[in-house]
């Protein structure tokens, strides 16, 4: 990988991408949009959930700088997805934001990625998407510059995009296709990947108590629970009335539109 990659003119040299490792998970900044001077609760159950996976092949790559630029990926066969398939990166999360948009951070990060793959042996890389393009997934039309292509499909338009190198494909488990369950009240399943999730479900619980909503919280805190997940999910999943919703975090508004369903 690269270890200090020069950019556009007036883009500092060193700002170089760095991995994030068990020596310095405590001290280095996450990438995320969230600012906070005090200890974060969403961020710090964040690192809580890193140092187990990063000794599992996880990958943080990040812009060496208090600036929301990274990649997240980990193998196929640890990633908490269900989905399946021998030998592939799936990747969690590709994030450019703001004033860093547009300088070919993103096409640095993703070229990375896929060294890496290429590097260890892989068989491609793969990640989540959609037919119509959702908030808090990455940006598959950009994935498909770089040749992923869709390999699977729900029958509600999430999709499992993949760039093979040997011809295999990986694909969604299949109880990933079931998106219903027998509960009939309001069902997130989450896990603590994404630093929102913690505010998020706080949120929501507050919204759920004030209004007299039947709900249920259910973390997803092992590798077993994520891979016999009965929907897709890259850290978030929503069921109201036994059928699926959506992998986005919801704010109070998106809740209030599935409940009046």
């Amino acid at each position: 990988m690269r270890n200090n990659w020069k950019m556009e003119a007036g883009v500092p040299v060193e700002n170089h991408f760095i991995n994030l490792t068990p020596q310095n998970l405590v001290s280095e900044h996450l990438c995320c949009i969230i600012r906070s001077k005090k200890l974060h609760p969403g961020v710090e159950a964040k690192r809580r959930w890193l140092s187990d996976r990063l000794n599992e092949g996880h990958v943080f790559r990040k812009l060496n700088a208090k600036a929301t630029v990274f990649i997240e990926y980990a193998p196929l066969e640890t990633a908490w997805v269900p989905v399946t398939g021998d030998n592939f990166f799936y990747i969690y999360c590709l994030w450019v934001s703001g004033d860093y948009k547009g300088k070919g951070y993103g096409k640095a990060l993703m070229e990375d990625c896929l060294v890496d793959a290429k590097k260890q042996g892989k068989s491609g890389v793969c990640m989540l998407g959609a037919k119509k393009q959702k908030s808090w997934l990455s940006d598959q039309s950009f994935a498909k510059k770089f040749g992923f292509e869709v390999v699977d499909a729900t029958d509600d338009g999430y999709e499992l995009l993949s760039l093979s190198f040997d011809g295999t494909a990986p694909k969604f488990a299949q109880n990933a296709k079931e998106q219903k369950i027998a509960s009939k009240e309001l069902t997130i399943y989450y896990d603590m990947q994404c630093p929102y999730i913690d505010q998020r479900v706080e949120t929501i619980k507050q919204y759920c108590d004030e209004n007299a909503v039947p709900a249920s919280f259910i973390q997803v805190d092992t590798l077993q629970k994520a891979k016999e997940l009965p929907c897709v999910f890259n850290n978030w999943a929503v069921f109201y009335k036994g059928k699926f919703e959506t992998v986005n975090l919801l704010d109070a508004a998106y809740l209030q539109r599935i409940l009046k369903k």
